[in-house]
């Protein structure tokens, strides 16, 4: 079968020959219909992020995937089902994480990542997958299923930010994304149900096609060119809730100082290291005095792929098409990696869904 993989040493993704995978006991193969590529892809590509399974010299690529059970084996699924697969897998053989059902808190060392670090992912024609680690979707999502997977690390920090606050009566209103990526795009998307004004901080200038689908959301975009983090308080409100999406170090703690009292920042962009100065004095009295809190999550559990099902199936068809600025096959799944300035959210296709 033809898969899409990084061979070590190399920094570009190509088409290569794998042999068709078989299912073991508790196992169903999966033929895939779609697979999508974001940042950790690009990050993998360049080596700066994940590795090749262990004695071998490449990865299969792809984390974010939805397909069809072709084989259901000895799982609950049946022929037709359509599926989309959590991304963390036990390195070797379970651990306390993998047996609370919660490999999404798992440190370093604890885990693999599919098309990620340590395992094999899900950019080829087949995959096979443990039954615990799929979730069906409704079939009016086949088309969309890939993006299950990002709106769920969504869904964990926005669930985790509430969980900081737990101990009080808080109702947010106001909430921040830093970053219009895809990513950012998704979470504007997913917050719209919860509150009363969203704004979403870029640094692109207009015209642009993530400011135009910002504004169509109904949310505020912030030019950071204009408005940087700590004044965007001043320039429109302090916020309750600020959702960190761009891996800008600087960000993590103008976070402090945007948000409101009582406010809880979410972390999930990951930066390169990098010394700055900050004053360190002021920012922790912003956390005492005003009640403020700090969050960092990555990855996400199976609940969190439950809920982002729940949201995707909210999200309007113009939002989704304007997103998704190209799904390629392999004939040309090199566009799928392209980085420019029209390129949002993008996906490798390797089949078309057919409703049985």
């Amino acid at each position: 079968m033809n898969a899409i993989a990084v061979y070590d040493g190399t920094d570009e993704p190509v088409v290569t020959e794998k042999p068709r995978p078989e299912p073991s006991p508790g196992e169903a193969l999966v033929r895939t219909l779609r697979v999508g590529v974001d940042g950790t892809d690009h990050e993998v590509i360049s080596g700066s992020h994940g590795g090749s399974p262990e004695g071998e010299d490449h990865l299969v690529m792809g984390h974010e995937a939805v397909g069809v059970i072709e084989e259901p084996n000895d799982t609950p699924f049946e022929v037709g089902d359509v599926v989309v697969p959590t991304v963390r897998r036990p390195p070797n053989g379970a651990n306390e994480y993998f047996a609370r059902g919660e490999p999404d808190m798992a440190p370093n060392g604890q885990y693999h990542e599919r098309g990620i670090v340590g395992a094999h992912g899900f950019m080829a024609e087949y995959f096979t997958s443990p039954a615990e680690f799929l979730v069906e979707i409704p079939p009016a999502l086949a088309e969309w299923g890939f993006l299950v997977e990002p709106v769920s690390i969504a869904e964990k920090a926005i669930e985790h930010a509430y969980a900081s606050r737990s101990a009080f009566h808080w109702e947010p209103e106001s909430a921040l994304i830093l970053g219009n990526g895809s990513l950012g795009l998704l979470t504007v998307a997913t917050l719209d149900k919860e509150f009363d004004r969203i704004y979403c901080l870029g640094r692109r200038e207009r015209p642009d096609p993530t400011i135009d689908i910002i504004e169509s959301l109904g949310a505020t975009y912030v030019n950071s060119n204009e408005t940087p983090v700590p004044s965007v308080p001043a320039a429109h409100e302090p916020m309750d809730f600020v959702f960190e999406a761009t891996g800008y170090a600087p960000h993590a703690f103008e976070t402090i100082e945007a948000l409101a009292p009582n406010g809880v920042g979410a972390l999930l962009g990951v930066p390169s290291d990098w010394e700055f100065e900050i004053d360190g004095g002021r920012l922790h009295r912003e956390f005492v005095l005003h009640n403020k809190a700090l969050v960092g999550s990555v990855n996400s559990g199976y609940e969190h792929f439950e809920a982002a099902i729940d949201s995707l199936s909210r999200f309007s068809d113009t939002f989704l098409g304007d997103l998704v600025t190209g799904v390629h096959g392999l004939d040309d799944f090199e566009a799928a990696f392209a980085d420019d300035d029209t390129t949002i959210k993008t996906a490798v296709e390797f089949s078309a869904y057919e409703e049985r």
